[in-house]
């Protein structure tokens, strides 16, 4: 009768935190800081909103980095349990930064999710770092302004930004950290994207499990579950092999209970604002069921039921049976990112990432071309003085005509913008060519008609 009992609660808890989640995600567009709508923001732009934040609230300044930015804690609550998250330990790692600033809307906000904040501030004191390293910011790029990862720099200490965290973590006396990164739209698991990745890192090269790393592997496994109906099958277990040098790693050691999130790849959401949106809702859902409990009915073994991350990398696109210059193939496509001088904007060139038989490989987006005429593009024979010319032009009609590619002398904005037809600054050297590193044009014909064309590593249909 008690297990039964005991069941029944559990089913009700379960059923209440899964309503009020998909609340939360339901609601996450009335909170969002709409000053950060893309990746690529600076440290002006998160101190002009930690700065206005309301009396709920304590604003102080930790530090600051090499280049004298200030690095800002935000602390909310005033209840027992000490709970850190940090972000932008790497300054290109942006999702999570943009969650937080959500969340401040959201815990300054006064509506129907009263209760929830109350409940939180009574049981927790939570502490936001938003941007450990503005220097990587300012340049949108990884290490700090003195190339040190940040996060390898646990035990030597030798940049600030890593010293400033290991001093917050200390003088707050850290219960629980979070550890919020971004990964590479490439992760996949179970030959999905790997949206998010979630880790209770090791302590020790041996994975041992301590009381601390078990409370963490618990509420992991709590937030899979809690957070999989809204990504099935796209949640995956980072690597845990233990790596010293690691703020994540010798955070668990150093007594705090430690969770990695990393943020990675959802179709088409290139600015990340979906994964942003499931960052919101997961450090929400981790705060209450640090405060109410939740998380401790899970058993510690069912943490590794989580799926680990995958060895296959996840295309951007795939054309299969690409029956082109006598040579039956599958072609793979992947994307980078050019930075404008500001680095907040970006243009993406596409390049031939395999070919090959990739049958076993997965990818946001698949093409299966069998019995499609495969045309090679051409450059259209008069180069344009301006952009304002290009956008005069009917595009369509010169990709049915074979037309791929444009050269436009002057005014090309291409940072931050979408031409459906390839535009160059001088005539290029080929675009037809398949080969590794490469970014053909190339028209698909069936009984007469031109169907799609590739441009740019994106395929668009012209009907």
């Amino acid at each position: 009768m008690r297990f039964v009992v005991l069941a029944g609660i559990l089913m009700v808890v379960t059923t209440t935190y899964g309503q009020m989640n998909t609340s939360l995600y339901a609601a996450h567009a009335q909170y969002m800081e709409r000053s950060v709508d893309t990746r690529r923001f600076k440290h002006e732009d998160v101190m002009r909103t930690v700065k206005g934040l309301g009396k709920e609230f304590t604003v102080r300044q930790a530090g600051t980095s090499v280049e004298g930015r200030s690095i800002m804690t935000v602390s909310y609550g005033n209840g027992p349990i000490q709970v850190l998250m940090w972000s932008q330990m790497h300054g290109d790692e942006t999702t999570a930064t943009r969650a937080m600033l959500d969340i401040f809307n959201f815990l300054q906000a006064n509506d129907s999710y009263n209760d929830l904040r109350k409940k939180m501030h009574m049981a927790v004191t939570w502490h936001f770092i938003p941007m450990l390293n503005p220097d990587g910011a300012s340049r949108f790029t990884r290490r700090n302004s003195k190339g040190i990862d940040i996060n390898r720099d646990a035990l030597r200490l030798q940049s600030p930004e890593g010293r400033l965290l290991k001093r917050v973590r200390d003088s707050v006396k850290a219960d629980w950290g979070f550890n919020l990164h971004d990964q590479g739209r490439g992760t996949s698991v179970l030959g999905k994207p790997a949206t998010i990745s979630l880790l209770a890192p090791p302590f020790n090269a041996e994975r041992a499990v301590n009381e601390s790393r078990g409370d963490a592997m618990q509420l992991t496994k709590y937030l899979h579950d809690q957070i999989t109906r809204f990504i099935p099958g796209q949640i995956g277990a980072y690597p845990d092999d233990f790596e010293p040098r690691a703020f994540g790693d010798n955070i668990q050691k150093w007594g705090t209970r430690t969770i990695l999130i990393e943020s990675g790849g959802f179709k088409q959401d290139w600015e990340k604002q979906e994964i942003r949106r499931l960052n919101f809702v997961l450090l929400l859902t981790a705060v209450d069921a640090i405060a109410s409990g939740a998380y401790e009915k899970v058993p510690v073994d069912s943490y590794f039921e989580i799926p680990k991350n995958g060895e296959s990398r996840m295309q951007e696109l795939i054309l299969f049976n690409v029956d082109y210059d006598g040579v039956r193939r599958d072609i793979a496509f992947d994307r980078r990112e050019t930075d404008s001088e500001d680095f907040r904007k970006y243009f993406v060139r596409s390049f031939v990432s395999d070919i090959g038989d990739l049958s076993t490989s997965p990818a946001y987006l698949t093409f299966d071309v069998s019995g499609f005429e495969v045309i090679p593009g051409k450059v259209y024979g008069t180069e344009l003085e301006t952009v304002s010319q290009l956008q005069g032009l009917d595009v369509d009609r010169l990709l049915r005509e074979g037309y791929t590619d444009v050269v436009v002398k002057q005014d090309v904005d291409a940072f931050g913008s979408s031409y459906k037809i390839n535009v160059h600054k001088q005539a290029p050297s080929a675009v037809q060519e398949i080969r590794m590193g490469g970014n053909p044009s190339l028209l698909f014909r069936k009984n007469g008609t031109v169907k799609y064309a590739l441009i740019n590593g994106s395929m668009y249909p012209l009907e």
